[in-house]
């Protein structure tokens, strides 16, 4: 589910900076955020720091891109180039 900036925006500054993957850009009248990096802060924070430092409360879930956290996860990965962590194949022990 990626974010989404309303247009109750006050262009205050605070959420750009605080996105880890630079999704969040000032656009034509406000603040946007684009669906193709935001990732709610999944691999970065708990919770869309966005969200946290917004001092209007207008950035919800976008209903147009909604995702699992399993997208999310993999949306995380490609930006970041992390490949997933695996759980190791146990090596056989000889007895």
């Amino acid at each position: 589910m990626a974010l989404m900036i309303t247009d109750e925006c006050i262009n205050c500054d605070v959420c750009e900076p605080e996105c880890p993957n630079q999704a969040i850009y000032l656009g034509v009248e406000i603040y946007e955020i684009d669906p193709k990096k935001c990732t709610e802060c999944v691999g970065h924070f708990d919770e869309p720091q966005c969200v946290q430092v917004c001092p209007v409360a207008c950035i919800p879930v976008n209903p147009q891109q909604v995702e699992s956290k399993e997208t999310l996860w993999q949306k995380y990965h490609r930006l970041t180039g992390m490949a997933p962590a695996t759980t190791p194949t146990p090596t056989p022990t000889r007895g």
